[in-house]
């Protein structure tokens, strides 16, 4: 027998709940299920509902014992209701299902196959594979979707269609594994779980799925803001383990803003100070601080090497020496025959590549 649990994140769902669980429970009666000897568990997380859905939940707990309830005492938002899940689950296989009606519960009898026959260990059900049919709705949401899966397969080196599916399941001991690491609380989930699915180097497989989309006016729920923090969260958890080619263009980036720092900074100062070596010190250590927490935020580990405190010194120590070495490369620029201009392009683009991979191997350097 295979124990297939589904966690069902909840929040205002009382006009769909009791559908979509009867749905769900449905699926065991479907002929591959039942030449699988495959069985349900649904594990319902209430996320602090302010309409009847706690309520109902415990209602169909009471009269199925293949259903188990959990509730938050506050909103914490999907991420956090599926980490609950993730926990109390039992199940060899463990999958994700919406309390709305927007996805076909039997396609989890298409995800599970890969599974059970051991060809992979982690199955994403895919709205953008070849279906009959679709219903049409937004572009700019399906603009997003695909843009976000477009970045996290960059960093990731994955080859999906659809980073936010809702519908990804997992072997017990994969996301057993995973759930302790995660930390977002809401819709950042679906790229922080593909990231450490990439990481965890399992085997990925993708199928088509059914997608009936509801519109905002249905009760949908995701917003453009769950956008931006899902581009943060595919930089801020991918970065640190991206191919080497896309760490060093959003480094690029990084250098650019601490430019820009450094520039504006000492245009402000000019204004008021009238020493020249004070102003350009502080415009510098200023934006070296934006380059250290960018870094931290958006590209390596934070510690993943030395202390905080051995992390700082580890950086100063990188900035001394770059520092140094631009003098000394421009000076040589210069009585070699360069112009101001030449001279300096060519220091600053060592310094771009130097300053990359003495982050990259000295100061955010992982230990294997």
């Amino acid at each position: 027998m295979y124990l297939l649990s589904l966690i069902i994140p909840i929040y205002n769902e009382e006009k769909t709940l009791k559908d979509i669980v009867y749905n769900t429970l449905s699926i065991e009666k479907l002929p591959y299920a039942i030449d699988n000897n495959i069985k349900l568990e649904l594990v319902l997380v209430d996320d602090f509902s302010s309409d009847n859905s706690l309520k109902i939940a415990h209602e169909l707990e009471k009269d199925d014992n293949r259903i188990k309830v959990f509730s938050h005492n506050k909103n914490q938002g999907k991420g956090s209701a599926l980490k609950t899940g993730f926990l109390e689950a039992k199940g060899d296989f463990i999958g994700i299902q919406d309390a709305d009606m927007e996805y076909n519960p039997k396609d989890y009898l298409k995800l599970i196959k890969p599974l059970i026959e051991n060809r992979a260990d982690v199955c994403f059900g895919s709205r953008y594979l070849k279906q009959d049919t679709r219903r049409v709705l937004y572009f700019w949401h399906t603009f997003m979707n695909k843009g976000l899966t477009l970045l996290t397969n960059m960093y990731t080196n994955l080859d999906i269609t659809d980073m936010e599916t809702c519908y990804k399941l997992f072997k017990k001991e994969v996301i057993k594994e995973i759930a302790p690491k995660l930390k977002e609380n809401r819709f950042g989930f679906e790229p922080e779980v593909t990231i450490y699915t990439a990481v965890g180097k399992y085997r990925v497989f993708e199928c088509a799925i059914d997608y009936n989309p509801r519109s905002y006016e249905e009760g949908k729920k995701i917003k453009a803001k769950d956008g931006f923090r899902a581009l943060y969260c595919i930089l801020h958890y991918g970065a640190h383990s991206a191919p080497l080619p896309m760490q060093f263009l959003l480094y690029i980036l990084i250098g650019a803003i601490s430019a820009v720092v450094n520039i504006l900074s000492f245009l402000i100062l000019a204004q008021f100070n009238s020493s020249l070596i004070l102003n350009i010190a502080i415009a510098f250590i200023l934006s070296a601080l934006v380059n250290y927490f960018l870094c931290i935020l958006l590209l390596f580990r934070h510690k993943a090497r030395w202390s905080t405190f051995g992390e700082i010194l580890a950086y100063i120590l990188t900035l001394v020496i770059m520092g140094t070495l631009d003098y000394f490369i421009t000076y040589l620029c210069l009585k070699g025959g360069l112009n101001n201009f030449f001279a300096k392009s060519f220091s600053s683009l060592f310094g771009l590549v130097g300053n990359f991979l003495f982050r990259k191997y000295f100061v955010f350097f992982e230990k294997k």
